[in-house]
């Protein structure tokens, strides 16, 4: 009975993490050859905070990327 774990960032429409279990589902079937009802998929959802590369959370990195951006204002001086 293969187990196949998986650990993501939340935040994906129930529609692919479906795909995602059938694809993992079938990838069992195809390279090993398990009955398709012996395969169980397990999706652990993390919150972007709860996970980090190089020392950085990615709630931290989104943050940092939101700061850097250009801030857009109007001009409403001119208003006509």
């Amino acid at each position: 009975m293969p187990i196949i774990e998986v650990n993501l960032l939340e935040g994906r429409p129930p529609e692919a993490k479906e795909r995602l279990i059938k694809a993992l589902t079938d990838a069992a079937i195809d390279a090993i050859g398990a009955p398709r009802e012996s395969v169980r998929v397990i999706l652990r959802e993390m919150a972007p905070a709860h996970f980090a590369v190089g020392g950085l959370s990615f709630a931290a990195k989104a943050a940092a990327a939101a700061a850097a951006q250009p801030r857009v204002e109007e001009d409403w001086s001119n208003e006509n």
